[in-house]
């Protein structure tokens, strides 16, 4: 089975890669496209994709740079 990275960009989306299922409140799958690698998805609340990234943080000034950290 292919490994799932899941990556917090600086002052950006969350970046997921590898083979995942992605669905909404009411349990539905949101259909990915088979041929992209990776997704991500907004953090910033401003996309008009919801609830996928459309560069919309780079105009709203999020910020938002978490570091790695012991899950307690």
């Amino acid at each position: 089975m292919a490994e799932v990275i899941v990556r917090l960009r600086p002052n950006g989306p969350i970046v997921i890669e590898g083979p995942i299922k992605l669905l909404d409140t009411e349990g539905n799958e949101i259909p990915l496209p088979a041929d992209k690698p990776a997704i991500a998805l907004c953090r910033c609340g401003h996309t008009k994709r919801k609830p996928f990234c459309d560069g919309s943080h780079k105009e709203c000034g999020f910020q938002a740079a978490e570091k790695a950290s012991e899950l307690t």
